[in-house]
């Protein structure tokens, strides 16, 4: 085993030799420059010492110099090449290269002291030499490595090139207006730099923080805030250096949604282009990308709001180690969702999809990202009770995110039985096994369609919603069963029949861009996003018991205007809009609203203590209630009487306004619901419910 060890010792010590002289016969003019500047280093530092006219005094000194020297440039010749000195690129050198030198000069410092200790007891060599010449020695070896960049001199300013000044007049280049003076500009404007082909120059940069004005970044001035667009272009303008195109060197969003928008309408007025640089983070295809091109800007960039804090150890909790469920797994919110859950380690995740395409490319993506995780993939409609319960029954899943659902408000407005029957039975189905298997928690994805709602897709969210409340409700007077918690949020953007799909087709075909009212707004979120605060709500909910009867209701900003979304994107594709593109008024479609809302008017609203997280309570309905108009909507919804569903709906959701054209008033009777009075008698208390674990307060108990 000593031989073993004495060989494979040997091994490596020949190997990293051989690499050294290796790297030495590639630099051989540094390595000796590397010496004679040990040697000078070594002579100035005694010249320092001592001087002129003590050292000319003193003969002996200068046998000390040529012995010491010998010596050290043995030692050097030795350590430089082993520690690493010509095995960089110093080209691309950089202050953490610095250490390399640090290292190499230290060794060989401590190498020499040592030496001349054992031989000479350091009588002869004065005590103050060997630092001076270590720092002398550091700044020779830096300088020679500097001279590797030293065509960076003439590129210190990009507006220079090949000795004189060009103006934005006589250049070929288009000038840039770069907003964000940070590392990504930086490495930017080097890479521009190094460009001989360079199609653009910078002129002047604009930030966020005022501290920065009046200095320069690689030569380029800092000119101003990003809200001094305008009077930055007119004094460039003035120097014949006007900018035709401004490139956001980070996310809009980093530098507040209205302070960029404001810039986008000031550069469509003035005819500046505007696009975004691709972040060197970003994994993309790599044939024919260039990190550092230009690329248009995304709406996600510019309704990307700051993220909340996420508490990613709660989300790891409740996930890691359980076998969960997704049912709409391979759509838009539910691909993302199973993305989310398979990299917090379950084990195991069962896919549930009614579409089979979604669910093979769902499943293919699991294959590819997370192999390891555990995953079984079912073609399944959350109608199908038996079915259902036939899965639920085979893996016993400890936490259920329900995603299934129709949700696009004009097909669904078209077509009640068909929204009923996901929308309404299959949460209920869901939710039913749920209960009977032992499952922990469900999870429902909801919309704010459900607030106020006009629509049918709104309208049986609302009553998956109350279901869930009612079941959340009933374990917490039994003390036993799942948790059922809803999630409510706006519109994801990205997803299957959102918006900007669609402006991108129609741009694509030269326009127009339709849009129902000029008055129309919504709000938007990403999905990564809405996916995250879900998750969080979640993790919160089960493990602190949090919000039992509630809704968690996502903070979604301010919401947008759908015509300002059609002109920016018309703006930010490089057309000016009305008159290059042009924008239709197409009227609302059945069941749609001019504004959507996030709270009910029925709803109390609660400080949630989750980040990003709002809450409502809805007024719950009794589940024996729920339960006598769910079958009664399965059996007219099955029989294809869709004015009978209107109906049962309209009972249990009194505000609820039906819009649709295409059906028929019904003659069935109406039996309403009204919800029970909150007195004393009834033993229901008029607080606001607490979010603590006994939280029973404010909400009237199911009574089954």
């Amino acid at each position: 085993m000593l031989l073993a060890v004495c060989g494979a010792a040997l091994d490596i010590g020949y190997r990293r030799l051989r690499g050294a002289v290796r790297s030495v016969q590639k630099y051989p003019a540094l390595y000796i420059a590397d010496l004679g500047s040990a040697g000078i280093a070594l002579a100035v530092a005694l010249l320092l010492r001592y001087g002129f006219t003590e050292l000319s005094a003193r003969p002996e000194t200068a046998s000390v110099l040529l012995w010491s020297g010998a010596q050290y440039l043995a030692i050097c010749a030795f350590i430089f090449p082993l520690s690493g000195l010509y095995s960089r690129n110093w080209k691309y050198g950089s202050i953490s290269d610095l250490l390399i030198i640090l290292r190499a000069v230290l060794l060989t410092s401590l190498l020499l002291i040592s030496l001349l200790f054992f031989s000479t007891r350091l009588i002869d060599m004065p005590r103050t030499v060997v630092p001076m010449q270590s720092l002398l020695l550091i700044a020779f070896l830096a300088a020679a490595r500097l001279s590797f960049r030293a065509e960076e001199i003439t590129q210190a300013r990009p507006g220079f090139k090949n000795g004189r000044s060009k103006g934005a007049g006589d250049d070929h280049r288009v000038p840039l207006l770069l907003v964000g003076a940070g590392d990504a500009a930086e490495l930017y404007l080097r890479a521009l730099a190094r460009d001989p082909n360079a199609t653009h120059v910078p002129v002047a940069c604009l930030d966020k923080n005022a501290d920065q004005l009046g200095m320069s970044l690689r030569g380029v001035p800092i000119a101003g805030r990003i809200e001094d667009f305008e009077q930055v272009v007119a004094e460039l303008q003035q120097l014949d250096k006007r900018p035709r195109h401004v490139v956001f060197t980070e996310a809009p969003a980093n530098f507040g949604e209205t302070a960029s928008d404001e810039l986008l309408r000031s550069a469509e007025r003035l005819g500046i282009a505007v696009s975004r640089l691709s972040q060197m983070t970003e994994l993309r295809r790599a044939k024919g990308d260039n990190p550092y091109e230009l690329r248009s800007i995304e709406l996600t960039d510019l309704l990307e709001r700051p993220q909340a804090a996420l508490d990613r150890e709660a989300i790891a909790r409740l996930v890691r180690g359980r076998r969960v469920l997704i049912t709409g797994a391979g759509g838009s919110i539910g691909s993302e969702l199973t993305s989310q859950v398979a990299a917090c380690e379950p084990a195991e995740i069962v896919l549930v999809d009614n579409t089979e395409y979604n669910l093979y490319a769902i499943d293919m993506t699991l294959n590819e990202t997370f192999p390891e995780v555990s995953r079984w993939s079912y073609l399944c409609s959350v109608r199908r009770s038996q079915r259902v319960e036939e899965i639920f029954e085979r893996h016993r899943p400890e936490l259920v995110f329900h995603a299934a659902a129709l949700k696009h408000v004009p097909m669904v407005q078209l077509n009640p039985r068909e929204g009923v029957l996901t929308n309404v039975i299959g949460t209920m189905n869901v939710a039913n096994a749920a209960k009977k298997f032992g499952t922990l928690a469900m999870v429902q994805v909801s919309t704010d369609k459900v607030v106020n709602s006009t629509s049918v897709m709104g309208a049986t969210k609302r009553l998956a919603e109350l279901y869930c409340q009612a079941l959340d409700l009933h374990g917490l007077q039994t003390g036993k069963g799942p948790r059922f918690m809803t999630v409510r949020f706006g519109n994801v953007l990205g997803s299957s029949g959102s918006l900007i799909p669609l402006f991108e087709r129609q741009l694509a075909r030269g326009g127009p861009l339709t849009v129902t009212d000029p008055c129309m707004t919504r709000f938007f979120m990403t999905i990564r996003e809405a996916v995250e605060l879900t998750l969080q709500a979640s993790a919160y909910g089960f493990e602190k018991q949090l919000g039992q009867g509630e809704i968690f209701v996502l903070d979604m900003g301010e919401p947008v205007k759908i015509i300002d979304i059609a002109r920016r994107m018309i703006r930010l594709a490089g057309f000016t809009p009305d008159k290059e593109i042009k924008i239709k008024i197409i009227g609302c479609r059945p069941g749609e609203k001019l504004y959507e809302e996030l709270f009910d008017e029925t709803d109390k609203r609660i400080t949630s203590p989750v980040p990003g997280v709002l809450g409502a309570v809805p007024e719950p309905i009794p589940l024996p209630t729920l339960r006598d108009a769910f079958a009664r909507l399965q059996r007219h919804a099955e029989r294809g009487n869709d004015a009978a569903v209107v109906a049962v709906m309209r009972e249990l959701l009194p505000r609820y306004e039906h819009e649709a054209g295409n059906i028929k008033p019904s003659a069935v009777k109406k039996r309403a619901w009204v919800p029970p009075k909150k007195s004393s008698k009834a033993g229901v208390s008029q607080r606001r419910p607490a979010y603590h674990k006994s939280a029973r307060g404010g909400l009237p108990l199911p009574d089954n």
